[in-house]
């Protein structure tokens, strides 16, 4: 039988460099998308608008739901040889904006269960898929300087960016057991020209007081473009040096930027 290496080499699947990614229909998220496609990820998007034919639909706000379907999604990816594996958990929602005690129950609700409870399921699937893969493997959750501090009127976006935060860390001690561990990390984005930006200069002062600080700095020029906050985020993430359950700001990776702590 003679041997034929280029049809052999067809039968072996090639590992893919896979690159899981919530929240990429716009802003920040697109920019992350739009990046990793380029660099020739294999890129799946969960998002309410599942925009791309990279998308896939899920709604955040029903977090048992969201759960099983980013489930049967990395189903048949998990069987597959990967080379790489980046997940980015960056769905999030700022409102309901104001003093918690105005919302109504299901706003609030709403808000955690995007921006936290779906958060925690999604990425409990994406580590039990992924769990004995033996390759890189990194998990980031786009955090906030909100994290670190309360403001008023953020009550419950500040309450999730540090839950997530300590989830996070606790996260990178328990794979710190395991034989193929997940690189779990924390990354403050900065202040960013994108929607949600236009959304809390829309704001009224009385359900956020610090309206005001927020306007200067567009107009002082002081918002990075998502693009160049993407590719600060993922010269993180493929830095040799990746500390597990790390914090890590994306301004300071900018190049030609100041480094510099930021809100949001």
């Amino acid at each position: 039988m003679t041997y034929n290496a280029e049809l052999f080499c067809r039968q072996i699947p090639l590992a893919m460099r896979l690159a899981l990614l919530t929240g990429g229909s716009r802003g920040l998220g697109l920019a992350l998308g739009e990046r990793l496609v380029g660099a020739g990820y294999r890129v799946v998007e969960f998002s309410r608008r599942a925009p791309h034919d990279w998308s896939v639909q899920v709604d955040f706000s029903q977090p048992s739901s969201a759960a099983r379907v980013v489930a049967d999604t990395l189903a048949p990816l998990a069987v597959q040889p990967i080379e790489e594996l980046i997940f980015i958990g960056n769905a999030a929602t700022l409102e309901p904006i104001g003093p918690t005690s105005r919302q109504a129950r299901d706003a609030v609700l709403d808000n955690l269960n995007v921006n936290f409870s779906s958060a925690i399921l999604v990425l409990t699937e994406v580590v039990a898929a992924f769990q004995s893969h033996a390759c890189r493997k990194v998990v980031a959750n786009i955090s906030s300087g909100a994290a670190l501090k309360g403001y008023a009127g953020w009550s419950l976006y500040c309450a999730v960016k540090a839950g997530m935060e300590n989830f996070i860390q606790s996260l990178a001690l328990e794979q710190a057991r395991q034989p193929h561990p997940l690189i779990a990390v924390n990354i403050n984005p900065g202040v960013m020209d994108t929607g949600m930006q236009s959304l809390i200069r829309a704001t009224p002062e009385e359900d956020l007081p610090d309206v005001g600080r927020f306007i200067q700095r567009r107009d002082a020029g002081e918002l990075a473009s998502p693009d160049r906050v993407a590719a600060a985020i993922l010269r993180i993430l493929a830095s040799g040096e990746l500390a597990a359950g790390a914090r890590y700001v994306a301004q300071e990776w900018m190049q030609d930027d100041a480094s510099r702590e930021a809100d949001i």
